[in-house]
C-alpha cells in the first residue's frame, strides 16, 4: 500500500480573508505549510491555544468531504487528478450562508447557519463516485474508527464507504480544535467567536474542492491542488 494518503476537501481560497484568519488560529497554513504565529488572546496564554490546535493544525484549516484514503491497486495520482477535474466541472459554485461556531461532539467548528443542500450533495457525489479510488480499510482501522461508539447509520457507512459520518449522517463542518472538556468548552468557544468575528459575516465562496496530501503517515496534511467548479466556458466569461 503507498504511504500517501489523500483526502478531498473544501478550504478558502489562499488569499480568502477567512482562509488566513483560519491559518491564524490553528497554526500553519496548508496551502505553503508555514507555522503562523499562534494569536494572541486576552486570558488564554499561547501554549493552551497550541494545545488545543493541535489536531485541526495536522489537518489544516479545512471542511472534509471525503476523510483520508489510500489509493487503491491499480489506481495512480495522475489518474485521481483527471477524475477530479472532470468531477469539478459538473458542479455549478454556490456560496455558504454566515458561519458560526458549533459543538461537534468534543470539538469546536465553524459550520453555515442553515443547511446548504448544494454542499450536500457535493459531498455525497464526492463520497460515491470516488470511492473506486480508495483502498478498503484494514480490520485494525475499522476497528478503530467504529471505537467511538457509532449509530447503526454510521456503523454501515464505515463498512460500505470507509467513513462514518457520509451521506444522510454528513454535517460539513470546519475543526478548530482537538477534543476538549466540558469545563474548556465555554471558555474556548468565546476565544474562538471573538478571534473570528465579523470574518464568519462574509460571504465563502464554494467555487472548487481541494486536494490534501499526507505524504507520509503522521505527516501535515498539505493542499496538494485545487480544482475549479463549473465548466471551463462559464469560468472564463464570469
Amino acid at each position: 500500500m503507498p504511504a500517501e494518503r489523500y483526502a478531498i476537501c473544501f478550504t478558502p481560497s489562499p488569499h480568502d480573508g477567512l482562509a488566513i484568519v483560519g491559518a491564524n488560529w490553528i497554526g500553519r497554513s496548508a496551502f505553503s505549510g508555514e507555522v503562523v504565529e499562534p494569536p494572541m488572546i486576552t486570558g488564554l496564554p499561547l501554549a493552551e491555544i497550541a494545545y488545543h490546535t493541535a489536531l485541526p493544525r495536522r489537518y489544516g484549516f479545512q471542511g472534509m468531504l471525503k476523510s483520508p484514503f489510500h489509493l487503491t491497486e491499480g489506481m495512480n495520482e495522475s489518474m485521481l487528478l483527471k477524475a477530479m477535474m472532470r468531477f469539478a466541472m459538473r458542479f455549478q459554485p454556490f456560496t455558504l450562508p454566515p458561519l458560526t461556531v458549533v459543538h461537534r461532539r468534543d470539538i469546536l467548528a465553524l459550520a453555515p447557519m442553515t443547511a446548504v443542500p448544494a454542499l450536500d450533495t457535493l459531498a455525497a457525489s464526492i463520497v460515491t463516485e470516488f470511492d473506486a479510488f480508495r483502498a478498503p480499510l484494514s480490520e485494525a482501522e475499522i476497528e478503530r474508527r467504529a471505537s467511538g461508539g457509532l449509530t447503526p447509520v454510521q456503523f454501515a457507512n464505515l463498512h460500505r464507504w470507509g467513513e462514518p459520518d457520509v451521506l444522510a449522517a454528513f454535517s460539513f463542518h470546519m475543526p478548530l480544535t482537538g477534543p476538549l472538556s466540558p469545563s474548556e468548552m465555554a471558555r474556548m468557544e468565546r476565544s474562538v467567536a471573538a478571534f473570528f468575528g465579523p470574518i464568519l459575516l462574509e460571504p465563502v465562496e464554494v467555487d472548487h474542492i481541494a486536494l490534501f496530501i499526507e505524504e507520509e503517515p503522521g505527516a501535515p496534511f498539505c493542499v496538494h491542488s485545487l480544482h475549479p467548479m463549473g465548466a471551463v466556458r462559464a469560468r472564463q466569461s464570469a
